[in-house]
């Protein structure tokens, strides 16, 4: 399976959260909506109950081709046969984990600070959890609260690594953040692969419509941010190559252009325009400005 992590669902099985629901209805139907991977999450119940949800789950998930990851628990992992765990700092080693799973067994490791993040990316780690982003009910340690510019300084120095490594978000994501967490988690050289959603989705009266939601904001660029010529804005030889296509825009709309300049260049200026294909105005006083139109 394609490890896509651009909207990534870990479960809840508390009351305030399925509200009565089937955990297993809820998850299909967030994966209808979109959903690219699944961690199982359950820190209360024995170990039998969690391997046959496992399992379940599991049914659900292959029948999509998304991935279903167990959270903490190798044991449970191997005996649901499930496509890899997800490990927090204090649970097993990954070097351990490696030696028990099978070979393709995808491992993700929660980083909170920079020098977790590289030492899970040093141990082979395919993808990083990071956060927290926000505090919510569950994620009161303040400690483990990194925001976008902590998220930001993981991504920079993890991209150093010289290793491709996944990375989603965690922590209070919902539908009115997630597109500015992701644009302001960017570092120069590495962005967020996707984002890791809770409570937006399993507490919601319809997953499948919050899923499809967040696939939609997360592959989207958000309407805050302008639209930028796609290509790298320090690579003078590539910005050299969209000027061709710049000018003969220009030729097309000849647009109006106020030249806010003084009395010394105002010719230069104008000539230049008139070369362009522009109409250049340099009004000195508001009145005047109607008369240039």
């Amino acid at each position: 399976m394609t490890l896509d992590l651009s909207v990534y669902l870990v479960t809840d099985s508390t009351p305030a959260i399925l509200k009565g629901r089937d955990l297993c209805a809820v998850v299909e139907e967030a994966v209808k909506g979109g959903v690219t991977i699944v961690q199982y999450r359950d820190k209360k119940s024995d170990t039998g109950v969690q391997v046959e949800t496992a399992k379940k789950l599991h049914q659900i998930t292959k029948k999509y081709n998304v991935p279903l990851l167990i959270n903490d628990r190798v044991d449970v992992a191997l005996a649901a046969g499930v496509e890899g765990v997800h490990l927090g700092q204090d649970d097993m080693a990954i070097e351990v984990a490696k030696k028990l799973l099978p070979e393709n067994a995808i491992i993700g490791i929660t980083a909170s600070s920079i020098e977790e993040a590289q030492k899970a990316v040093a141990a082979g780690a395919d993808y990083l959890g990071v956060g927290t982003m926000f505090a919510t009910p569950t994620k009161t340690n303040t400690k483990s609260i990194i925001g976008t510019a902590g998220t930001q300084a993981i991504l920079e120095a993890i991209s150093e690594s010289g290793r491709s490594v996944g990375t989603v978000c965690i922590g209070g994501i919902n539908a009115s953040n997630v597109q500015r967490v992701l644009y302001q988690s960017r570092a120069p050289h590495k962005a967020l692969d996707g984002v890791a959603i809770v409570s937006a989705i399993m507490a919601a009266d319809d997953p499948k419509a919050a899923a499809a939601e967040f696939v939609k904001l997360v592959s989207s660029p958000p309407s805050f941010v302008r639209s930028e010529v796609p290509t790298p804005a320090r690579d003078t030889s590539a910005l050299l190559e969209q000027v061709p296509r710049v000018v003969q825009e220009v030729v097309k709309g000849h647009p109006l252009v106020h030249n806010m300049i003084n009395y010394v260049v105002a010719n230069f200026v104008a000539n230049i325009a008139l070369s362009m294909y522009f109409f250049p105005t340099a009004p000195m006083q508001p009145m005047t400005f109607a008369n240039d139109l």
